[in-house]
C-alpha cells in the first residue's frame, strides 16, 4: 500500500473542506488514476471537478504535476514516479490558466 500525498488548488481545498494537502492510500499500482478514485471516494464533493465523470477525461484546465513533469499528458494509468509513491514528493493537481 502507497501514501499518496496530494496537493490540490485553492478553489477545491475550499470546496472539500480541506485545510492542506491530503494524505490518500492506494493499493495497487499508483497512478493518477487511482489517485483520482481515491480522492473522490473520501471526498465525493470533488467528482466532476477534476475529470469529468462519465468519460473520465481530465477536464481542459486542470494539470497534474510531481517531481518537476508534467504529468497531464501521460496516460491515466502510467504508474507514478517513485518519489510520490514513496511520499518524498506530492501529487499536485494545479488549475492552469488560459490567455497570454
Amino acid at each position: 500500500m502507497n501514501t499518496i500525498r496530494v496537493i490540490l488548488p485553492a478553489h477545491l481545498r475550499t470546496l472539500a473542506r480541506i485545510d492542506g494537502e491530503v494524505k490518500l492510500e492506494i493499493e495497487g499500482p499508483a497512478t493518477p488514476h487511482a489517485v483520482l478514485n481515491a480522492l473522490e471516494i473520501r471526498y465525493p464533493m470533488l467528482r466532476g471537478t477534476i475529470r469529468d465523470q462519465v468519460t473520465r477525461q481530465r477536464r481542459p484546465f486542470i494539470r497534474f504535476f510531481g517531481c518537476g513533469q508534467d504529468l497531464s499528458h501521460e496516460p491515466p494509468d502510467t504508474p507514478l514516479p517513485e518519489a510520490i509513491t514513496t511520499g518524498e514528493e506530492p501529487f499536485l493537481i494545479v488549475g492552469a490558466m488560459a490567455g497570454g
